[in-house]
């Protein structure tokens, strides 16, 4: 417990406005390897890109055990902290949420994501009550907090995600959470420069935006007071357009140009002897 009570404040300490944790996310124990030996001062699991590999859709739909399991062997393959996005908590009410973060501090993780929308209502849905919110952010934080480990709880709201409201609605919420226990605030879809800097100006505590193509760029990003930047499941849906890519053109022509900047065998395979 005191080497991930290590880890997590480590990770606790890289949010840092204007010299913001930049996290290429990953979705099983070779792409966190990949990203590690790439420079990541930590690791952050996309749902998306880890429920897909597990052959599920997203939206809480691989079970949480399944996710668990992956995120365990995630943090086994690497030195660095890792974060899960636990999407809203897997559970119905705050006593499940608390189990939620129970089991993914025994499965090695040292943060976590945990979304506003319910799980059911789908893209554009409505989000949960504020209040009731808080509660489950709270519940999130007593469960680290009874296990001794200064877990990072990264409270996502997502009004800009689903469009449900603007800056005053966000700051409301990211207020709430606060209080609850969040330590940091996720605002996914929130990108224009000018937004960006009223967010970073109106939450206290570390703003976290997830970018993209068309985004601002890191440095960008950091001049606005940003903490932490991600990207989503952006890396996992590109490397499976490069899978399409790759076999279109091998069913279709016959041919292997797809393949040429492919990471080598002896690479990969190095990469996790060295986590073991």
């Amino acid at each position: 417990m005191t080497q991930q009570s290590d880890l997590a404040s480590a990770f606790r300490a890289l949010h840092l406005p204007g010299t913001p944790l930049v996290l290429p996310n990953a979705w099983d124990a070779v792409s966190a390897r990949v990203v590690e030996d790439a420079g990541a001062g930590a690791v952050a699991t996309t749902s998306a890109g880890l429920v897909w590999a597990l052959g599920a859709p997203d939206g809480e739909r691989a079970g949480r055990d399944a996710v668990v399991a992956a995120v365990a062997r995630i943090a086994d393959a690497v030195t660095v902290p890792v974060a899960a996005d636990i999407e809203g908590g897997y559970a119905e009410d705050a006593e499940g949420v608390a189990g939620t973060v129970r089991a993914f501090l025994a499965a090695g993780a040292v943060g976590v994501n945990i979304e506003d929308t319910p799980h059911d209502a789908g893209p554009g849905g409505p989000l949960r009550d504020v209040a009731e919110q808080a509660e489950r952010i709270a519940a999130a934080r007593e469960a680290a907090d009874a296990a001794g480990v200064p877990l990072f709880v990264n409270a996502r709201i997502d009004t800009y995600l689903g469009g449900a409201g603007g800056v005053d609605l966000t700051l409301e919420r990211a207020a709430a959470f606060r209080a609850a226990g969040a330590d940091g605030i996720f605002v996914p879809g929130a990108v224009d420069p000018g937004t960006v800097k009223e967010l970073v100006e109106g939450v206290d505590g570390p703003l976290n935006v997830m970018a993209g193509p068309g985004a601002p760029s890191v440095a960008e990003l950091a001049a606005l007071g940003v903490a932490r930047i991600s990207v989503g499941s952006g890396i996992a849906q590109a490397a499976h357009a490069l899978v399409r890519r790759a076999a279109r053109e091998l069913l279709d022509r016959g041919t292997y140009g797809a393949l040429t900047d492919a990471l080598g065998y002896g690479e990969v395979n190095a990469l996790l002897d060295r986590a073991r």
